[in-house]
C-alpha cells in the first residue's frame, strides 16, 4: 500500500493560508495541480477549490477531511497563472482566495449557496441524462431555482457539484450569475427582394400586381433607385429606414410587402465606426507619422519589455495597435488588449472585429457568465477542443489579465492613465496596468501602453529609461488640434452676465454651432441636479443618515440621494431645522445642465450620459447611437463622455466647471484635471475640421488651465514631479493605505491610534495618521485611514511582512477583533 496522498487547496475565501485535504484512493490517479476539487469547509459548506500542491505530508495541527470529488478532467489553472496569482497576493497583500475569486468566472466558482436554474430556452428530449441529472432537473423544474446545498439533500449525495458541472456542460441548467443579459451589439434592419424575385420580368410582373397599391409601388421604386446604380438589385440589401425615408410611406406598407413575399428582412450587426468592410486581415494603411511611430515601437520593444506610446487625441493610435496585433497573430502569438471600460469603447470592439473577425474574444461583466466561461475554457484548450473557439485577440477590462493565455505575445493597455484600471474593492486591489506588465514578463511577452495623457509615474519611467517612449504629435489626416479658450466665470458673475450656469461666450458658441449643424459635448463631472440643498436662513444642509455626506438633489425623481449608500429622502418643502421655506439649490450637476439647456434652447435635442442614465445594459448604447445618428444635438455628461468616443460632427466641447476638479484634496488632482480636460477636449474636431473648446473657470490664471490650453503635458509633468519629490509622493515612494472600519467611533479611534503607534515603532516618520478621510462614515461604518510612505530605499517585501504582523497583532486583541482592516497597495 502506497503513502497517503494529500492536497493543499485554494478556497474562494479570504483565508490567510491554504488548507490540506486527504485524497481517497479512487481519486489519486486523476489528481493534479490546477484542477478543481469539491471539498467541505466548516460543518456544512461545500466549495469548488483549486489544487495548489499535491504531497504526502499530513498537517500537524488538525485532522484532514477527504476531498469529495475531482471536478475537472484537466487543470483549470496553469502553472503560469498560479505564479501570477501568488505574485498578486504577495504584492497587493491579500489572500490567494481573494485572487481566486477575482480570477475565475462565477460559473467556475460553485459553492453551497450558488443558485441553480433550469434553462427553459432549450429542448431536452434529445439530451441524455444520468439518473442523478434527471433527478436534479426534475427538482428544479418542479420546485424552482435551488442552491447547491438544497440539491445535495435532494439527490442524497455528499457532493452534487460534479453533477451540476456535467449539466452545465450540456447547457440544460445555468447558475445564478448566468442570468445576466448578454452584451448587445448595435443592429440595423435591412431589406431586399424576396429570393423568388430573380429577373427583370419578375419585377415587371410585380408592378402589375401592385397597380392599385400606390404606396407599395413607391417602395419598390425606391428600392430599385437605391440598388440599381450598384448593379445588385436582386441580392443587395438596403437599410429599412433609408428605404422608408426615400419612399415617404408608412412602415405598414412595407410590412404588407413582406407578408406578400415581395421583400425579406434581416437584422444585421453594424459598425459604430466609419470604416470600409473591404479591410482584410493586416491591411491597415499607416500615415507617414504613424509608420515612423510603428517602426520605433518595434525597435524599442525589442530592447525593452514595455513601451509608452504618447500620442495626442485622434492621432491614430488604434491603427498602430491593429498593425502590431496582426504581426503577433502571424507569429502564432496571442494579444491581450486592455481597455478601461468595454461599455465605453464599443467602437474599438467593432474596429478589431472588422480586421480579425471571430479571432477576437471580448471578456467583460456585461457578457453572461456562460459566455465568460466559454472564453476562459477556449483559451485554456488552446484550440485542442473542437467545440470551443480559441481566441487569438482578447479585448477586455482589468479582469481579463486573469485569463489562461497559452501563447501571449503582446499586451496593449489603452488609456493607461485611467483610474478605472484600478480595482478599489474588494481585494485584490490591483492596478491592471502594473499587473499586466508582470503577467507579460512571466510569458516573455511585450507591453505597449497607449495614451494622450500619461500618468506621471508611467511618463517618469519612460523618461528615466525603464520604459521605451514613442510620441505622435499630430492628428491623423493632419487635422489641427482644437482651439481651447478660457472663460472667466468670476468676472462674468460680478458683471451679472452669467445665464444661470453658462457664460455668455458659451451660449454664443452653442448658438453658432447649432446654426452650422454641428453637435456639441458639455462636460460636468458631477451627476444629479444640485450637489446639496441649503437653508438661506440657518444654513442647514440635509445629510445622509448612514454616511457623513450631504444628499444630492435629483430633480426628475424630486428626491435627495446619497451617492455612497443609495439612501433616498423626499425633498423637504421647508427647512427641517428652522422651518424656513427658503431652501436653495447649491452648485450644479448634469441634470441641471440638461434642464437649463431646455430653457435657453427649447428646440434643441439634448441627451444626458451619467451613472443615472446608463444603469441598464442597453442605455449607453442607445444614447451613443442617438448621438451618432444625429438624433441629439448636445450630449451632456460626466467623465463617461471623455473616454473612447469618436464622432464626426462634434464641433464644440464645453467644460462647465474646471474648478471642482482642480480643488479636490488629492495629490493627483492637478494630474487628473489635466487628463480629464484634455481627453474631453479631444472629442472636438476629430475629422476634417478644427474643433473649439471652451473652459469655464473662476481662476483663468491657474497653471493647469494654462497647460490644458497650450497642450503642455511636459510643463504639467515637470511641475508635478518637483512637488512629489519635495513632499515624497509617487514615483519617489510607494504608498500603502490601511483603512479601518467599525460601527463604534470611539473603539475605531482607539484601535487606529494603537495600530498607528505600533507601525511607527519600526517605520517611524513614514507612517501618517490615523486620519478621518474626506468621507468619514459610509453605511454606518466609521472610517480611519493610515498612510504609509515607503521610499525606494526601503525593502518593500520586508516592510509588508512587518505591516501584516502588526495588523494581525491588533486584531488578535479581543476588543479590536471586529475592526475591518482593508489594505490598498498603490492606492491612488
Amino acid at each position: 500500500m502506497g503513502q497517503q496522498m494529500f492536497v493543499n487547496v485554494v478556497l474562494p475565501l479570504a483565508l490567510p493560508r491554504l488548507y490540506t485535504y486527504s485524497v481517497p484512493a479512487e481519486f489519486c490517479e486523476e489528481m493534479a495541480v490546477g484542477k478543481r476539487v469539491a471539498v467541505q469547509f466548516g460543518k456544512k459548506k461545500v466549495y469548488a477549490a483549486i489544487v495548489h500542491t499535491v504531497h504526502n505530508v499530513p498537517p500537524e495541527n488538525y485532522e484532514t477531511k477527504s476531498i469529495l470529488q475531482v471536478i475537472d478532467n484537466k487543470a483549470l489553472v496553469s502553472p503560469v497563472q498560479f505564479r501570477f496569482w501568488e505574485w498578486m497576493a504577495q504584492y497587493y497583500m491579500c489572500s490567494l482566495g481573494d485572487v481566486m475569486k477575482a480570477a475565475l468566472p462565477s460559473g467556475l466558482k460553485m459553492e453551497s449557496e450558488t443558485l441553480v436554474t433550469a434553462n427553459n430556452e432549450l429542448e431536452f428530449d434529445d439530451v441524455d441524462l444520468t439518473a442523478s441529472e434527471a433527478l436534479v432537473f426534475d427538482t428544479i423544474r418542479t420546485k424552482g431555482s435551488q442552491t447547491v446545498e438544497q440539491l445535495s439533500a435532494t439527490i442524497n449525495a455528499k457532493n452534487p457539484i460534479a453533477v451540476i458541472k456535467s449539466m452545465l456542460d450540456k447547457g440544460i441548467i445555468s447558475v445564478q450569475e448566468e442570468l445576466q443579459l448578454a452584451y448587445k451589439p448595435r443592429t440595423e434592419t435591412y431589406v431586399r427582394f424576396h429570393r423568388n424575385i430573380k429577373t427583370d420580368a419578375d419585377v415587371n410582373a410585380l408592378f402589375e400586381l401592385l397597380k392599385r397599391a400606390e404606396a407599395q409601388q413607391r417602395i419598390v421604386m425606391a428600392f430599385l433607385a437605391l440598388t440599381v446604380p450598384n448593379g445588385n438589385t436582386f441580392s443587395g440589401w438596403v437599410k429599412r429606414k433609408d428605404l422608408l425615408e426615400k419612399a415617404q410611406v408608412s412602415p405598414s406598407s412595407l410590412t404588407s410587402l413582406i407578408e406578400k413575399f415581395v421583400f425579406e428582412v434581416e437584422i444585421q450587426e453594424v459598425s459604430r465606426l466609419k470604416f470600409s468592410n473591404e479591410n482584410e486581415f493586416g491591411s491597415v494603411e499607416l500615415s507617414p507619422a504613424q509608420l515612423v511611430a510603428y517602426n520605433s515601437i518595434q525597435s524599442q520593444l525589442g530592447e525593452r519589455g514595455v513601451v509608452l506610446l504618447h500620442g495626442v487625441t485622434s492621432s491614430g493610435k488604434t491603427e498602430i495597435y491593429i498593425k502590431l496585433i496582426a504581426e503577433q497573430l502571424e507569429q502564432g502569438r496571442q494579444v491581450l488588449y486592455i481597455l478601461p471600460e468595454i461599455a465605453l469603447t464599443t467602437q474599438i470592439i467593432t474596429r478589431l472585429k472588422s480586421f480579425f473577425g471571430n479571432r477576437v474574444g471580448v471578456y467583460h461583466s456585461k457578457f453572461s457568465d456562460g459566455q465568460r466561461v466559454e472564453i476562459y475554457n477556449g483559451l485554456l484548450s488552446n484550440g485542442s477542443s473542437s467545440h470551443l473557439a480559441s481566441y487569438d485577440v482578447v479585448l477586455g477590462v482589468r479582469s481579463s489579465i486573469f485569463l489562461p493565455f497559452q501563447r501571449l505575445g503582446l499586451v496593449i493597455v489603452d488609456e493607461e492613465h485611467e483610474n478605472t484600471l484600478k480595482q478599489f474593492n474588494p481585494a485584490p486591489r490591483y492596478h491592471a496596468r502594473d499587473a499586466a506588465i508582470v503577467l507579460a514578463s512571466m510569458h516573455s511577452a511585450k507591453v505597449l501602453l497607449g495614451t494622450a495623457t500619461p500618468s506621471v509615474e508611467t511618463y517618469y519611467n519612460a523618461q528615466t529609461g525603464k520604459y521605451g517612449l514613442v510620441t505622435l504629435t499630430e492628428r491623423f489626416g493632419k487635422v489641427n488640434l482644437p482651439t481651447i479658450e478660457v472663460v472667466d466665470t468670476l468676472t462674468a458673475r460680478k458683471k451679472k452676465l452669467m445665464k444661470s450656469i453658462f457664460a455668455p461666450q458659451l451660449v454664443a458658441a452653442i448658438d453658432q454651432s447649432l446654426q452650422r449643424g454641428e453637435q456639441m459635448i458639455l462636460f460636468q463631472n458631477r451627476r444629479g441636479y444640485s450637489p446639496y440643498v441649503e437653508c438661506d436662513e440657518c444654513a442647514w444642509i440635509p445629510q445622509c443618515k448612514h454616511c457623513a455626506v450631504t444628499l444630492t438633489y435629483h430633480k426628475k425623481a424630486n428626491q435627495l440621494v446619497c451617492h455612497y449608500c443609495g439612501f433616498t429622502a423626499d425633498q423637504p418643502s421647508t427647512c427641517l431645522a428652522c422651518g424656513s421655506p427658503r431652501l436653495a439649490f447649491r452648485g450644479f450637476g448634469t441634470e441641471k445642465v440638461e434642464d437649463e439647456l431646455g430653457l435657453l434652447f427649447p428646440t434643441v435635442r439634448v441627451g444626458r450620459m451619467d451613472l443615472d442614465t446608463t444603469r441598464s445594459r442597453s442605455s449607453y448604447e442607445r444614447i451613443i447611437g442617438e448621438f451618432e445618428d444625429g438624433a441629439l444635438d448636445i450630449l451632456v455628461g460626466t467623465q463617461m463622455v471623455t473616454k473612447g468616443l469618436d464622432f464626426d460632427r462634434v464641433g464644440l466641447v464645453g467644460i462647465l466647471n474646471a474648478d471642482s476638479m482642480l480643488n479636490f484634496p488629492d495629490f493627483r488632482a492637478y494630474e487628473r484635471s489635466f487628463q480629464l480636460m484634455t481627453q474631453v477636449a479631444g472629442r472636438a474636431g476629430r475629422r476634417n475640421q478644427e474643433g473649439r473648446v471652451l473652459v469655464q473657470t473662476a481662476n483663468p490664471n491657474h497653471p493647469v488651465v494654462k497647460q490644458v490650453v497650450s497642450t503642455d503635458f511636459e510643463g504639467l509633468f515637470r511641475s508635478q514631479l518637483a512637488e512629489r519629490q519635495q513632499y515624497l509622493y509617487p514615483p519617489y515612494c510607494r504608498l500603502i493605505r490601511l483603512t479601518l472600519k467599525h460601527r463604534n467611533a470611539q473603539l475605531l479611534e482607539t484601535a487606529s491610534v494603537s495600530l498607528g503607534n505600533s507601525l511607527r515603532s519600526f517605520l517611524q516618520h513614514r507612517v501618517l495618521g490615523p486620519e478621518e478621510p474626506i468621507i468619514g462614515k459610509i453605511q454606518e461604518y466609521f472610517i480611519r485611514d493610515i498612510i504609509i510612505k515607503l521610499g525606494r530605499d526601503v525593502n518593500l517585501s520586508a516592510a509588508k511582512e512587518h505591516i501584516s504582523k502588526h495588523i494581525e497583532k491588533m486584531l488578535d486583541y479581543k476588543p479590536f477583533a471586529a475592526v475591518i482592516v482593508s489594505i490598498d497597495v498603490d492606492p491612488y
